[in-house]
């Protein structure tokens, strides 16, 4: 099989999850970084929305980061998706809901204003309100997104809870999942994976924080 190419921007959650899929699977991959700002005429042309992540496997090209994480199960083991049908329309549907979760969160993290930074906080409380809800209750040490065993949709989820503890690791008063306990001991689960831990580099936890306050907004202010 081709060796697969995963295009990133180094700072980008949809690509992540990418990442967390390949590591999860150990397919030998490469990986190119490109500058989002200053777009290579390449890539213009093999990415039609201009967004990463994109997948090169040899000259076939796959855009989209829930469609590329799809091909990367179904062509790799283990397979990270329910075999039931409802069940793994489901997990499709929850990881729409990890997509809204991550564009509130930079909705969150960019506002001028705290007036409209508190708007987005509390959007993302009241999506974490109807999430508590849907998870099953924990009954180990580990806990996932349909109990105890990892699936694609928590591959979804994991950039999320990543880019939430960046915050809570300069502010406390960013980390929202206190009240959330289900939540809560999912993103540590999650945030413990070698998978997920090492599915940025080294340097993405500072230039994350540098980005915020780069864009002037109320909450690099607070970091």
């Amino acid at each position: 099989m081709t060796k697969p190419v995963l295009v990133s921007f180094k700072l980008c959650p949809f690509v992540q999850r990418s990442v967390i899929n390949l590591l999860e699977k150990k397919v030998d991959y490469d990986i190119k970084y490109i500058d989002l700002t200053n777009k290579p005429e390449w890539f213009l042309k093999i990415s039609p929305f201009g967004k990463v992540p994109v997948l090169q496997i040899g000259d076939d090209v796959i855009f989209e980061s829930a469609v590329i994480n799809e091909y990367l199960d179904e062509t790799n083991t283990p397979a990270l998706h329910p075999t039931d049908p409802i069940q793994r329309a489901k997990h499709r549907s929850w990881t729409e809901f990890a997509s809204a979760l991550l564009v509130d969160q930079y909705g969150w993290t960019m506002a001028k204003e705290k007036i409209d930074s508190d708007k987005k906080r509390d959007e993302l409380l009241s999506k974490f309100k109807i999430l508590e809800a849907g998870l099953p209750t924990p009954t180990g040490s580990t806990f996932y997104f349909s109990g105890s065993k990892m699936h694609l949709v928590d591959t979804a989820f994991a950039p999320f809870f990543m880019r939430m503890q960046f915050l809570a690791d300069h502010n406390r008063e960013f980390y929202l999942l206190g009240d959330f306990p289900k939540i809560q001991k999912w993103s540590e689960t999650l945030l413990s994976l070698p998978s997920v831990k090492n599915s940025v580099l080294p340097e993405v936890p500072k230039e994350y924080l540098e980005f915020i306050k780069a864009h002037q907004s109320w909450m690099g202010g607070k970091l």
